[in-house]
């Protein structure tokens, strides 16, 4: 069962978000909150596997920021962030803050849930259009070579390493590529040793940096 918390400032958003994750035969709402203080003593008290954080909220502390003190109190949390702005900068931003992943608040129902799905698992998610958006974004800004961290990634962890940046879960990528979800993670867990990163959110950044668009997955 995924234990959910959902943060947003709107109980009309928060109840009609209840009603549909209760729905799901593995998604339970286990508390709510309307910023984002109150949203990390929720956190720290009820322990979710996932917080659902608005990125907006007017008033108490913001969705970003709440990301950026929840994932220093509890690293282990997943953050999705729903969010209203289909715009390159905010998504960076909430990667930069160690969410997990950001999903736009007129994604579709199936979509919302495929995305708590994956960050439970402990995925990154991006809907597909921020993700190419970004990947463009850092393409056109880093033009430079490859560093000597990227020079010690074999071809089948790079593979897995752009997969990621696009946001496939884990058994997505198992499929693409062939081979078990277990190895998946064990060139996951490489890849993090090689590069020194400890995040999923911290590849995703680092794939777009690289532009691995450019690879042909």
């Amino acid at each position: 069962m995924i234990k959910i918390l959902l943060v947003d400032d709107h109980a009309v958003v928060r109840m009609g978000l209840t009603m549909l994750l209760n729905n799901h035969p593995k998604m339970q709402v286990i508390g709510e909150a309307s910023e984002g203080n109150e949203g990390i003593q929720k956190a720290l008290k009820l322990k979710p596997n996932v917080v659902v954080m608005d990125l907006s909220m007017p008033h108490g502390k913001d969705g970003l920021s709440a990301t950026s003190e929840l994932k220093k109190l509890m690293p282990e949390v997943n953050i999705l962030i729903l969010t209203m702005h289909d715009d390159e900068e905010y998504l960076f931003r909430a990667v930069k803050a160690g969410a997990s992943g950001c999903i736009l608040k007129s994604a579709p129902h199936d979509e919302l849930m495929s995305a708590i799905e994956s960050v439970a698992l402990g995925d990154a998610y991006l809907h597909p259009a921020a993700t190419k958006r970004l990947m463009e974004e850092y393409l056109a800004s880093t033009k430079h070579g490859n560093n000597d961290t990227f020079n010690l990634l074999s071809d089948r962890e790079k593979e897995v390493l752009t997969l990621v940046a696009k946001g496939y879960a884990n058994k997505e990528i198992a499929e693409q590529l062939i081979i078990s979800v277990k190895t998946v993670e064990t060139h996951k867990g490489n890849l993090m040793e090689k590069l020194q990163m400890k995040t999923r959110p911290e590849l995703v950044e680092y794939a777009l940096k690289k532009g691995l668009l450019g690879y042909g997955m």
